[in-house]
C-alpha cells in the first residue's frame, strides 16, 4: 500500500502548522488568513511515509478565494483522501465544534479509510476543549496535541505507525567519499520560476497529465511550492525519474501586497535552490518583462542551469492563423524571431540557456523541455580538460583583451577546473580586482559555447598573484 497520511480539516485549525511540525521541515506556508494552502503539499517524513497537507474544507468565497479556486482546492482534497492509507482530522481545541467538522467527520466515516482525530492548540491541556462536540464526531478517542509548541508530537507519531506499520527498511545511503561534485543518483528534480499567471501550473499538469494543481486567471492561485514526482521517456529510450517543483508566481519584493505573498516568494526562491535544473517561465504575450529579468538574475546568482520556457505560444499562433496578426509583426516565424533576439538582449546573463516555446494547452512542444532538462544534467558532470581549458582562455583573451585598468590588464596564468554543479573554475591570475563583471560574462560565454555548456552556470574562483617581494611557489615573477 501506498505509505501516506493525509491532514484534512476545516479552514484555520493548524492544518499547515501540524504539516511542518511532523515533517520538520518549514514548508506549508502558515498564516492566520483562511484558505492560505489551496494545493496538496507533500513531504517525505523521517518514519518512512509521505505526509500530505490539503487546503480547508468549507472554505467561504471572498476576496482571496473565487468559488472556482474553492471547488478545485477540495477536488485536491478529495484526490488525497482517496489515495491516503491513513488520514489525520484536525479540529480545532480552542472553538466549539462546528457542523462543518459534523459534515468532514460524516464523510471520513462513509469513506471507511483509518482516521485519527487530532485536537490542535491544546497548548496547556486539554480542559478547554468541546468533549461532547469531539465524542459526538464518532472517530474515537482523540489526541491532544499543540501544532506550535510540540506537545502530544510523540504521541501522535507513535499513533500514526501504529496504524499504518514501522517504518519500511531505508536504501543504503551513498557513500560519503564519492566523487566531488557528483550527484547521487535520484529524481532529476525540476522547478518552474516566473512572474504570476504566466502558466506554470498549466505546464506542470501537462507533464504530470493530470489536474494535480490548481489552475485558475486569478494571479497568485499557486501560493506553496508543491513538489511531486514523475517519470519520463526520453529521446534515447530510457525513463527518467523526476521530481516536479510548482512554484508561486514570484512578485518584486517592492510589490508584495502581504505577510502570505512574502512566504510565498521565500518558499519559490529556496524551491528553486532545491532544484538541479531550473525552468524559467515566460509569456509569449507579453515579451520580456523586468521582473522576468530579476527572476532569472536570482537563478543565475544561485548558479543553477537554466532552461527558458515561453508558455501560451497557442495564442500566438491564432493570432496570425485567424486573428490578422499581431501589429509590427509580418508573420508568426517574424514574431519568434524577433521574441528570440530581444529575449536574449534583455537576458544576457544566461549564455546559451536552451529556448523552447510551448503551449501548456494544446500540448506543444511540452516533451522538448523535459529532454533539455536531461541534456542539462548529465552536462553538469562533464569534465573540461585542463590543457584545453587553458588553451580556450587563451584564445579568448587574444581575441578580445581585457580592458586596462589603471594602465594595467586582467591576466590570466593558468586555469582549472575544481568541481561541477556548477562549474567551478579556478583560475591563477596578476590582480583579482581587474576581472571586470563584462569580462567575465565574455570568458563565461566563450567557456559555455567551447565546451556546449549552454545553460549551465561557470564560477570563477580568482587567486591573485601575491603583493610585494614574497616568492611565488607557482613560478610567478
Amino acid at each position: 500500500m501506498f505509505r501516506s497520511v493525509v491532514i484534512v480539516g476545516r479552514p484555520n485549525v493548524g492544518k499547515s502548522r501540524l504539516f511542518n511540525r511532523l515533517a520538520r521541515k518549514r514548508i506549508s506556508i502558515v498564516h492566520d488568513q483562511p484558505g492560505v494552502t489551496r494545493d496538496v503539499i507533500s513531504a517525505q517524513v523521517d518514519d518512512g511515509y509521505t505526509l500530505m497537507d490539503t487546503g480547508g474544507l468549507g472554505l467561504k468565497e471572498g476576496e482571496t478565494s473565487s468559488a472556482a479556486i474553492i471547488a478545485a482546492s477540495e477536488r485536491q482534497v478529495g484526490f488525497a483522501i482517496d489515495t491516503a492509507a491513513l488520514i489525520l482530522f484536525i479540529v480545532d481545541g480552542l472553538d466549539r465544534v462546528t457542523a462543518l467538522d459534523d459534515r468532514i467527520a460524516r464523510r471520513l466515516r462513509q469513506g471507511g479509510k483509518p482516521v485519527i482525530l487530532v485536537v490542535n492548540k491544546a497548548d496547556f491541556g486539554d480542559e478547554k476543549a468541546d468533549h461532547e462536540g469531539v465524542s459526538r464526531l464518532g472517530l474515537g478517542e482523540p489526541i491532544f496535541v499543540s501544532a506550535e509548541h510540540g506537545r502530544g508530537e510523540g504521541e501522535l507519531r507513535q499513533a500514526i505507525l501504529e496504524r499504518i506499520g514501522g517504518a519500511p527498511e531505508r536504501p543504503a545511503e551513498a557513500a560519503p567519499d564519492a566523487p566531488a561534485g557528483k550527484r547521487p543518483p535520484g529524481p532529476i528534480c525540476i522547478s518552474f520560476i516566473g512572474r504570476p499567471n504566466v502558466g506554470k501550473s498549466s505546464l506542470a499538469n501537462r507533464l504530470l497529465r493530470s489536474d494535480r494543481l490548481i489552475v485558475n486567471d486569478l494571479a497568485g492561485t499557486t501560493r506553496d511550492a508543491i513538489e511531486l514526482p514523475f517519470d519520463f521517456k526520453g529521446r534515447d529510450g530510457k525513463r527518467y525519474p523526476f521530481r516536479l517543483i510548482d512554484t508561486a508566481g514570484i512578485k518584486a519584493a517592492t510589490k508584495l501586497s502581504s505577510s502570505v505573498e512574502y512566504f510565498s516568494r521565500l518558499r519559490s526562491l529556496e524551491a528553486m535552490q532545491r532544484s538541479d535544473v531550473v525552468f524559467l517561465v515566460l509569456d509569449a504575450m507579453d515579451g520580456v518583462t523586468q521582473q522576468d529579468k530579476a527572476i532569472a538574475g536570482e537563478a543565475v546568482k544561485d548558479r543553477k542551469p537554466i532552461a527558458v520556457i515561453v508558455n501560451k505560444w497557442d495564442l500566438v499562433h491564432k493570432a496570425f492563423a485567424r486573428d490578422g496578426g499581431i501589429q509590427g509583426y509580418t508573420s508568426e516565424r517574424d514574431y519568434r524571431e524577433k521574441y528570440e533576439r530581444a529575449l536574449f538582449d534583455r537576458l544576457f546573463f544566461t549564455p546559451g540557456a536552451p529556448l523552447i516555446f510551448v503551449s501548456a494547452l494544446s500540448g506543444f512542444e511540452v516533451d522538448r523541455m523535459l529532454n533539455a532538462a536531461v541534456k542539462l544534467h548529465r552536462t553538469l558532470d562533464k569534465k573540461l580538460p585542463t590543457a584545453r581549458l587553458n588553451e580556450t582562455l587563451a584564445r579568448l583573451a587574444e581575441r578580445t583583451p581585457p580592458p586596462a585598468i589603471g594602465a594595467r590588464r586582467f591576466k590570466i596564468y593558468y586555469a582549472t577546473q575544481t568541481g561541477n554543479r556548477p562549474f567551478r573554475i579556478k583560475i591563477f591570475c596578476n590582480r583579482e580586482e581587474r576581472l571586470t563583471e563584462s569580462y567575465r560574462r565574455y570568458l563565461e560565454a566563450g567557456l559555455v559555447k567551447e565546451f556546449d555548456l549552454s545553460g549551465c552556470p561557470v564560477e570563477f574562483e580568482l587567486v591573485g598573484k601575491p603583493r610585494g617581494d614574497e616568492v611565488d611557489r607557482s613560478g610567478w615573477r
